[in-house]
């Protein structure tokens, strides 16, 4: 996209969260990523692309401790990915950032929650859009509760709880391991020796879970998720679902499980996944 501008924002650590965004009316689209996954990949490169078209905007972003932004990623957790999700989502809902150019340069650490004041000004802000991709997904799920601005979700293959399931899914051994020792390499992979994994994954993805339904906005919120995925098995979007109807029988969910891996990325998938994101049947 020509119109593409680089961003940084400061962490709640002072280390900078990097993206890039495009302005635009009637709508944005963020991007929030998956598990160890930059932000520019053959999605985010898409939606770019769809929202040039429309004149949407658009912003995508690394997580601090992967991809362009600061710090190691060691130091981060969920929580920590929640809050630059909801940093991010701070910038894109303030009119005082819509309403001028990004610059190159750092911008100051984005407002709390709590600063936030009615935006000066009589054009509406532009609703938005979240994708999430694999765990980007959950967390796109968790913060969008808290945004009014926020009316559409879409979730590709969500890893809910995904430190948690995964704890329940290797060896017992390793499992206690695991716990006592405090770390565990993310798998046998020898490129990802350099990406091991705190337990406190496991305790925060736990917690978020038993939380995950306590705070609802009726967010119209499409899954899709491949039957063959073996990454993230789409039991758990199944399970989403039947938990979230069951407490909230009207919420406006769409689960789409259709054939095809954890990627979904053939020429159908993409072509399914940019009527979603335009709206269309």
């Amino acid at each position: 996209m020509s119109d593409l501008h680089s961003f940084e924002l400061a962490g709640t650590d002072g280390k900078l969260i990097r993206g890039d965004r495009a302005m635009g009316k009637d709508r944005q689209v963020l991007f929030i990523t998956g598990f160890l996954s930059k932000r520019w990949g053959n999605k985010s490169k898409a939606l770019a692309q769809w929202c040039q078209e429309q004149g949407w905007g658009f912003c995508c972003y690394d997580v601090r401790g992967s991809g362009d932004s600061e710090g190691m990623f060691t130091d981060y957790t969920l929580s920590d990915w929640i809050v630059d999700a909801r940093t991010v989502l701070t910038m894109l809902t303030d009119r005082s950032f819509l309403t001028r150019p990004p610059q190159a340069s750092s911008h100051p650490p984005a407002p709390s929650l709590q600063s936030q004041a009615p935006f000066p000004g009589d054009a509406p802000l532009p609703r938005v859009t979240i994708v999430g991709n694999s765990l980007g997904s959950w967390i796109a799920w968790l913060i969008a509760q808290e945004f009014e601005l926020v009316d559409r979700l879409i979730l590709i293959a969500p890893a809910f709880n995904m430190m948690g399931v995964r704890a329940t899914q290797i060896a017992p051994e390793r499992r206690q391991a695991w716990q006592s020792r405090g770390w565990m390499p993310w798998d046998d992979d020898p490129l990802h020796k350099n990406w091991p994994l705190s337990w406190k994954w496991v305790e925060e993805s736990e917690a978020y879970w038993q939380a995950t339904f306590d705070r609802l906005r009726p967010v119209r919120t499409t899954i899709l998720h491949g039957l063959q995925d073996t990454v993230i098995l789409p039991d758990g979007s199944r399970e989403f679902a039947r938990l979230l109807l069951a407490k909230a029988p009207m919420f406006p969910i769409d689960l789409n499980l259709i054939p095809g891996d954890h990627r979904l990325s053939s020429p159908e998938h993409v072509e399914r996944f940019h009527k979603l994101v335009l709206g269309q049947p």
